[in-house]
């Protein structure tokens, strides 16, 4: 449970993020990007994928291209209900899923399932890193 609220809040970094690096993007306050971060979490668990799946032949003609235009719709989707987030168009939709995707990422591989920080020490043992 810990590590879901971390993560929750690692979105909501990465939804900021975005919007203070891209003009079509707005978000109103904090608030704003926690409930939208929330928004987007649900609208990803339930409805992505099933659009995967039912896109599936069009994602495999586009080597998984067509994926970023489903990222992009998930995001507009979320605009649409928080009314203090707000995306610019498509284009942006896609940007903006790509940059809170890439700092998601980053943020979210350094959390462990219990929610702390993991960290990987390897050592040079016999000429061989362990």
């Amino acid at each position: 449970m810990k590590g879901l609220l971390i993560r929750w809040l690692m979105l909501t970094v990465a939804i900021l993020a975005a919007a203070y690096l891209l003009p079509g993007i707005e978000v109103a306050g904090i608030f704003s990007a926690f409930f939208a971060a929330a928004i987007l979490g649900i609208l990803n668990a339930l409805l992505r994928p099933l659009l995967l799946l039912l896109t599936l032949p069009l994602n495999i003609l586009t080597l998984g291209l067509f994926t970023f235009v489903i990222n992009a719709l998930m995001l507009m989707m979320a605009s649409g209900v928080i009314a203090g987030f707000h995306v610019g168009g498509f284009w942006y939709a896609v940007l903006g899923s790509l940059v809170i995707g890439l700092i998601s990422w980053l943020l979210t591989s350094l959390i462990n399932d219990q929610g702390k920080m993991e960290v990987i020490t390897l050592r040079q043992h016999r000429g061989r890193w362990q």
